[in-house]
């Protein structure tokens, strides 16, 4: 009987063989397995036996990857598109520049503001004084007078050339423009956070605050030359600086179809609000806007109108036909002058038309979203019910049941019979 002194196993890529060495008496036997290269798969090995695997594989003939990359391909239902949060960062860093562009353009036309009519009055009260000593001093003549007539005269028609520029850009209701759009800009830098924040934004998201942005460019420029706002319309309208309201998406909040949190109720209920601030809030800031308008027109006109005259008075100081007149004429309306572009500009008329024009499209704003809920008869697009009611009482400074009291008070009486208005914050 033979003796098995050893065995040996060679991997190698060849088949299996054996031997018989008649001299040593020693079986030599060689078992080939296949080698383990890149292109067979370390899972299949665990779950397959070696003999499954070399019967499942030709390896001389495929190559195969040792990573399968369709593995790692995202589904677009298990998280947000990357590059739809990266477009949302994108117009978030945009938004966040013109905050701080408004922010400070809105200061430098505060500082306008303050200089100009520091510098006016300025001028003004200066040449009047320069009229009345000049008059005095006509009796003896001279080149005194005469350099004081001068003076007076020029420093008039700068004042009015001054004044006229003030009265066209209204610096107090740029700046107050400046302020409001920086108020919006961060009202959008927190929508856009808080999409990103609640997660699975979509291409719609990333077009709506696209168009939101251009909508705030367009409302408030930044440039005066081509771009500035009228600063005295014909009619009074409100402030616009959203876009046109468009058909929402069929999502709930919970990204599933279903009950919206709208009914009859809650409907006749967004239905007497609008009517309550279309009649009462609107209405109202309408009115005092145009008042507001009216005086800022009035006294605009009447600023140059007497530093022009103040400058053809001090014109005519001293000369025999003309000199009880000029003087008068001269002194008063300087000093007149002053008085109008102290009112006008100190107490700056033209941001409490803006504040005005403002308000009246913060209540136009929550009019037409109220009525693009109610238009659309899919409730799945319309947005949450109970949230919405929230956010408008809210954003009108009440509770939910002092909300719910005011749509009862305004459908048991006529709007005029009820005093409140809709705001309570402003």
């Amino acid at each position: 009987m033979a003796t098995l002194q050893n065995s040996s196993i060679v991997c190698s890529s060849s088949s299996s063989s054996s031997s018989w060495d008649r001299r040593g008496g020693i079986i030599r036997a060689t078992l080939n397995a296949p080698r383990i290269t890149k292109n067979m798969s370390l899972s299949g090995l665990r779950s397959k036996g070696i003999v499954e695997e070399l019967e499942s594989h030709n390896f001389t003939d495929r190559k195969l990857s040792p990573i399968n990359i369709n593995t790692f391909k995202r589904n677009d239902n298990d998280g947000p598109e990357p590059l739809v949060i990266a477009k949302l960062y994108a117009i978030l860093e945009a938004v966040a520049d013109r905050v701080e562009m408004h922010k400070n353009i809105g200061e430098q036309r505060n500082n306008w503001n303050s200089l100009l009519l520091t510098s006016i009055n300025a001028l003004t009260l200066a040449a009047a004084a320069m009229t009345g000593i000049a008059a005095t001093s006509a009796v003896g003549g001279g080149a005194p007078v005469a350099a004081l007539k001068l003076s007076s005269t020029v420093m008039y028609l700068s004042a009015t050339g001054m004044l006229s520029l003030m009265n066209k850009i209204q610096p107090s209701q740029l700046a107050e423009e400046q302020r409001n759009a920086a108020r919006w800009f961060k009202q959008l830098h927190n929508q856009i956070q808080t999409i990103i924040d609640m997660g699975n934004p979509a291409t719609s998201d990333v077009k709506e605050m696209m168009e939101k942005v251009l909508a705030l460019d367009k409302a408030y420029p930044l440039p005066l030359l081509g771009a500035m706002l009228e600063k005295f319309p014909a009619n009074v309208e409100p402030a616009v600086w959203w876009p046109e309201q468009r058909r929402r998406q069929a999502k709930g909040l919970d990204g599933k179809k279903g009950w919206n949190g709208w009914n009859g109720k809650l409907e006749e209920e967004m239905r007497e609000i609008i009517g309550f601030i279309r009649k009462k809030d609107k209405a109202d800031y309408l009115r005092l806007g145009g008042k507001a308008l009216k005086l800022n027109k009035f006294l605009a006109i009447s600023g140059p109108v007497l530093t022009g005259l103040a400058a053809l008075g001090s014109a005519f100081v001293g000369s025999p036909n003309h000199d009880s007149w000029a003087v008068v004429l001269g002194v008063v309306a300087g000093a007149l002058a002053s008085v109008v572009n102290t009112f006008e500009h100190g107490w700056q008329v033209g941001m409490v038309f803006e504040m005005y024009r403002s308000n009246a499209g913060f209540f136009k704003l929550m009019e037409e979203s109220i009525e693009s809920n109610l238009i659309e008869k899919d409730m799945e697009r319309r947005e949450n019910g109970e949230l919405f009611e929230m956010e408008v009482a809210l954003q009108l400074g009440r509770s939910l049941s002092q909300l719910r009291d005011l749509a009862d008070s305004s459908s048991g009486k006529a709007e005029e019979e009820v005093e409140e208005f809709a705001s309570k914050l402003f």
